[in-house]
């Protein structure tokens, strides 16, 4: 009985050892995410200044920046948990707004690569996706921030613990939590026509944000982000498979499915989405659309 209990022990004690190396590493890779430096030299990007493109630069803005900055961005609480405490910016020229320290450049760094102006990793910015946009979107959308009027709301930094470092280094939040480190800093995409067609659809997509809870391939599924729901198939082997262009207008204006299921705004972000226009909507329809039949990705 001495003997068993003797390598029962030893066992659990290598076992405990496993978990400690493991826990460390992930801890080591979490902090050094969160506290690595980035040198992103200043890119060559006009930023407009006439009506029309101020016009659409707020147009996008109004589409994608709201649900975590909101309406007149100037940050919110966007986590509150035991590992984490996370708020957005103040993007406004206002008192702890961005728009009071950042040049051209810091905008286009921010938004593009996820760095803030001190070379420093900004923590739930999808940057990830925003690196998509073309350069004219992109200098267009600076061009707006730069023009809003100030609000006054200094946020605290990111407070993120030991278990929240851990659970980053463990990827268990994919690239939400710190994008700039995987974000490639020295490539662009490919430029999209702006025409009502398929690949323009998913250009629109591609920096909104629908990946980031409806999955890579769009098929739903349950995403990285804490406390998120599963959301809902998007191709042709789900519920929109039967929806008319119009449908998926009409749903996105009004939030109410063609079926009469109310889309919440906490976790579908449709209030914002239907800022976008009816042939914007009807390429990211056509895009939709054009996907391959897939099953639900089950949570």
């Amino acid at each position: 009985m001495k003997t068993i209990l003797k390598w029962l022990g030893i066992v659990l004690g290598v076992l405990l050892g496993l978990v400690l190396i493991v826990l460390a590493v992930n801890y080591f890779k979490g902090n050094t995410a969160l506290s690595t430096s980035y040198s992103i030299a200043p890119e060559n990007l006009a930023i407009p200044t006439d009506a029309a493109s101020l016009a659409h630069g707020k147009h996008i803005v109004q589409a994608i920046c709201g649900e975590c900055h909101t309406d007149n961005l100037s940050g919110k609480l966007l986590l509150d948990a035991s590992f984490a405490k996370i708020y957005s910016a103040n993007l406004t020229p206002g008192k702890g707004g961005a728009g009071t320290e950042f040049a051209d450049a810091d905008w286009v760094r921010a938004l593009r690569h996820g760095v803030d102006n001190k070379g420093r990793a900004l923590v739930v910015m999808p940057a990830e996706q925003f690196w998509n946009l073309n350069d004219q979107d992109l200098g267009d959308i600076v061009a707006y921030l730069k023009t809003l009027p100030a609000v006054d709301n200094e946020q605290p930094d990111p407070q993120i613990n030991a278990v929240g470092r851990i659970m980053i280094g463990a990827g268990i939040f994919g690239p939400a939590m710190v994008p700039a480190a995987v974000i490639a800093h020295n490539k662009r995409p490919a430029v999209v026509p702006v025409r009502v067609t398929a690949d323009y659809g998913n250009y629109l997509i591609s920096f909104t944000g629908c990946r980031s809870c409806h999955g890579a391939q769009l098929a739903g599924g349950k995403s990285g982000k804490p406390g998120a729901l599963a959301a809902p198939n998007l191709t042709p082997g789900g519920e929109l498979s039967g929806w008319t262009t119009a449908d998926f207008i009409q749903t996105i204006r009004t939030g109410v499915t063609p079926g009469g299921h109310h889309l919440n705004p906490e976790e579908m972000p449709w209030n914002y989405v239907r800022n976008y226009s009816d042939d914007e909507l009807t390429a990211i329809f056509m895009y939709l659309q054009s996907l391959p039949q897939l099953a639900t990705v089950k949570p």
